[in-house]
C-alpha cells in the first residue's frame, strides 16, 4: 500500500512537471517598432525640398533608423520627446520634383524587431 503511494506520488509529479514545462515560455516575444503621426499627410500635395516629420516609439533603436524617398537619403533631425519617444524631422531631397514619391522609414527596436513603416506623398515642381 506505501509504494502504491508512493508510485502514485511520482506519477503525479512527473506529469506536473511536464505539463509546466509545456507551458512556460523564457522567450520574448518581438516587439517592433511603431511609427506614427506623418507630416505631411498621406496623399499630400507638397512644395519641393518640403519638410516632413513622424514620431518613432520609445522601443526605437535610433541608430539604425533610416529614412529614404524614392531611394535618396536624407538628413534628420532626431528629438527625445518627454514621453519617451523620438520626433523625426527632415527635408525632401533637392532633385525630387512633379513625381510622387513614398517617404519610407525602417529602424530595429531594441531587442533588434525590424519595423518599417512610410507613406506616399506627391511632390510638386
Amino acid at each position: 500500500m506505501k509504494h502504491s503511494k508512493q508510485i502514485g506520488f511520482l506519477i503525479l509529479m512527473a506529469v506536473s512537471s511536464n505539463l509546466w514545462a509545456y507551458g512556460s515560455s523564457s522567450s520574448s516575444a518581438c516587439v517592433k517598432p511603431k511609427f506614427t503621426d506623418f507630416t505631411p499627410a498621406e496623399h499630400s500635395e507638397v512644395a519641393m525640398s518640403s519638410e516632413f516629420s513622424f514620431v518613432a516609439s520609445e522601443n526605437t533603436d535610433i541608430h539604425s533608423l533610416k529614412v529614404t524617398i524614392k531611394e535618396l537619403a536624407t538628413t534628420l533631425k532626431i528629438e527625445n520627446e518627454h514621453n519617451g519617444t523620438f520626433k523625426v524631422s527632415g527635408q525632401l531631397p533637392t532633385p525630387l520634383k512633379d513625381v510622387y514619391a513614398r517617404i519610407a522609414i525602417s529602424a530595429q527596436s531594441h531587442s533588434g524587431c525590424l519595423g518599417d513603416a512610410g507613406w506616399l506623398i506627391h511632390i510638386n515642381p
